[in-house]
This record gives C-alpha cells, structure tokens and sequence, in this order.
C-alpha cells in the first residue's frame, strides 16, 4: 500500500456513467487536440475536412495534463479560446468521449463564436476534467508541437 501512489486511489468528483443516456449532440467546443482536422477525419470517418468556427467560453480555465490540456471549472471572468464542430450524430459524440477518456465528461456550456459570423452563440457542449486535478500542472497547450509529435507518430 504504502508503495501506490494517492492518485491510485483518487475518485473523480464527477463521474462519467455508463448509463447516461445518449451522448448528445449540437456544437462541441474544442480547446486542444481535437483541433487537429486529421484527427477528427480518422475518428469520425469524414469524407471531408470538418468545418471548425474560432469560439471561445467564459467561466472556464485551462491547465496541462501531460501534454494535453485539461479543461477545468473557472471564474466567471475566465476564457478559453478554441473552436466549434457541430455534431450530428450521437455515433460521433459517443467516438469523441471515447477519445477523451473517463478523466473527462460531456458538459453543456455557453459558446461564443469569435468569426464575425451568425450565430453569434449557441449552447453547446465541452469536454470537463474530471480526473486528479493534483495530476494537473500550469502551462499552454502548444498545438503546432501537437501537430508535429503527431506527424513523427505516422512516420514510425
């Protein structure tokens, strides 16, 4: 026991259940990875690049999982910017949880999209850290080093 580390025995405050019902549907804000349109092509199984809107939302902050960012509840005042993809099928949702993981859960948000275009905002969902948040560290998400670690992966 005394060699297990405390996170072994962390339980998130939310968790994701099994039987939530259908993974939902409409805008998801996207504030790391899945900006990457190559990687929703593959999980998704698009035909076409997806259409991603610039969007950001408030109350919200973000810190670093590793290399990932991890999405956390904020100040009213807090921002994260990022982008939108409209989901229309729960098979598509239900992929996109799956890639996050159980340390995040679906949650609805407010998004603001930051293209000049209509709508200006919608109510959407976001994927929320739900795992140890000691596991967490301060930092940015560097989204061109994610692309290159990325693109080193296929070569191998």
């Amino acid at each position: 026991m005394r060699s297990t580390s405390p996170s072994h025995f962390f339980q998130p405050q939310v968790r994701r259940s099994q039987n939530q019902g259908p993974a939902p549907t409409g805008p998801y804000f996207f504030y790391g990875s899945l900006h990457d349109q190559n990687l929703l092509i593959e999980l998704l199984d698009l035909s076409h690049a997806p259409h991603l809107r610039p969007a950001y939302i408030q109350g919200y902050k973000r810190k670093l999982w590793g290399h990932y960012p991890a999405l956390l509840s904020g100040d009213p005042m807090d921002t994260v910017t990022g982008a939108v993809y409209e989901v229309l099928r729960v098979d598509d949702a239900k992929k996109l949880a799956a890639y996050e993981g159980p340390s995040y859960t679906t949650v609805a948000c407010s998004i603001r999209y930051a293209d000049g275009e209509s709508p200006i905002q919608a109510e959407g969902y976001a994927f929320l850290f739900v795992g140890n948040t000691r596991d967490l560290s301060e930092g940015s998400f560097d989204f061109k080093l994610w692309l290159e670690r990325r693109a080193l992966g296929r070569k191998s």
